[in-house]
């Protein structure tokens, strides 16, 4: 080699030397590996967002509930680093410390009376008060028969509305009470003239098909064995309430994934629901058996309404009040279509758009229309409850947020 003025020089450039003065080259894994994205603890942001949801829990199944109300699911979970829900409410269980229950919000003192703590004795005899009602107005409006067609009408309004009030007691105590708020308003409506139709549906519309009623003259006709059916069938369906509601939580405390959890779900609300149809017809069969007539459609027609009213109950205990309106007010808007038909047709020059419903009323029966209507209704509101109630949220006694939450 040579020197800077060109000289030679005895030195030899060694090659640790050379590697030594020279920068080491880039590693191909970290020239490979992205940059880290997003903060080292993903959890800290739930945490924060859902602090008061943590603090207050009882244990990580109500925090799973409350994240589930609130949107979070297993793939939402997936993004904090964890399997599912029950996993990553687990570390927030653990992570949150635990609040002071005197502090909580709403708390109160230990032995405060709620209507949850009504003895079971109290809950039966009120679920038993609007069967012994409807025994009572049949027993009287049976003890008018000869009376003025407006005795006879009064009579059945008043026992309509003692009846009314038994089944709100009735469904204010026990299984059957709401705890996720009261719902729309208007749902009392479609539940008041599904069932008002049930009882004097079929004699309107065989009377508007003959171009009647002739009113005051003709005094409605109630159907008296659907009538006392339905309003004994308070008792099964508050049974069945509690066995869905206690099963569901059991499922919830197993389970380690709402896939699970749903294909755990589904089978019970099946059963459920086969299980009061089953209790409702044997109440249907043997009012018939005891009172007396009961047409076959028209015990169907009153089965599939009480199906009905179960299910949308249960969905609302559940915390789900719209689609149990929803359910309802698209069975009244059925049944309510027939005699609008009918009372449509009679105008001048309007073309016989009753011919469907005459034509269904002529082959099968009047009860045909609310078999359909109901029917329909139930199973829309079982594809729905197939869904909604496998949510964690739906089997919790308090979530934290609104159980029709956007699902992501």
């Amino acid at each position: 080699m040579t020197t800077p003025e060109g000289g030679a020089t005895g030195a030899v450039e060694t090659p640790g030397e050379a590697r030594a003065d020279r920068p080491a080259p880039p590693r191909k894994d970290a020239a490979a590996r992205p940059p880290r994205r997003g903060p080292a603890d993903p959890v800290r942001m739930l945490m924060h967002r859902h602090q008061e949801l943590c603090a207050h829990a009882v244990d990580a199944l109500e925090i799973a509930a409350g994240l589930e109300a609130h949107g979070v699911t297993d793939r939402t979970a997936a993004r904090f680093r964890h399997r599912d829900v029950f996993s990553l409410a687990e570390e927030l269980y653990a992570r949150v410390p635990r609040a002071d229950p005197a502090a909580a919000p709403g708390a109160g003192p230990p032995h405060t009376t709620a209507p949850a703590r009504r003895s079971r004795i109290v809950c039966g005899a009120l679920h038993l008060l609007p069967g012994a009602v409807c025994v009572a107005a049949a027993a009287a409006l049976a003890s008018v028969t000869t009376a003025p067609p407006a005795v006879r009408t009064a009579v059945g309004a008043s026992g309509l509305v003692l009846l009314a009030l038994a089944v709100r007691l009735g469904v204010r105590s026990g299984p059957l009470r709401l705890r996720h708020g009261t719902g729309p308003h208007t749902a009392g409506l479609w539940v008041c003239w599904t069932a008002g139709y049930a009882v004097y549906g079929d004699w309107l519309l065989g009377q508007l098909l003959a171009g009647g009623p002739d009113l005051p003259p003709a005094a409605p006709r109630a159907a008296v064995v659907p009538a006392v059916a339905l309003a004994f069938a308070l008792v099964p369906a508050a049974c069945c309430a509690h066995w869905f509601t206690v099963r569901g939580r059991r499922v919830l405390a197993a389970s380690r994934g709402l896939g699970e959890l749903a294909a755990r779900v589904r089978p019970l609300l099946l059963a459920v629901t086969l299980l009061f149809l089953g209790a409702l017809v044997a109440l249907l069969l043997g009012a018939a058996a005891v009172l007396g007539g009961g047409d076959p459609l028209a015990l169907g027609a009153a089965a599939a309404l009480g199906v009905l009213l179960f299910l949308a109950r249960l969905l609302a205990v559940h915390g789900f009040p719209e689609a149990a309106a929803t359910g309802l007010a698209s069975a009244a808007a059925l049944e309510a279509l027939a005699p609008a038909l009918v009372l449509i047709a009679r105008l001048p020059g309007v073309p016989p758009v009753d011919a469907p419903v005459a034509a269904l009323a002529t082959t099968v029966g009047p009860a045909a229309v609310p078999a359909v209507a109901c029917t329909a209704a139930a199973l829309g509101l079982l594809v729905h409850g197939l869904r909604a109630l496998t949510g964690a949220c739906a089997h919790w006694p308090a979530p934290s947020g609104p159980a029709e939450a956007h699902r992501l």
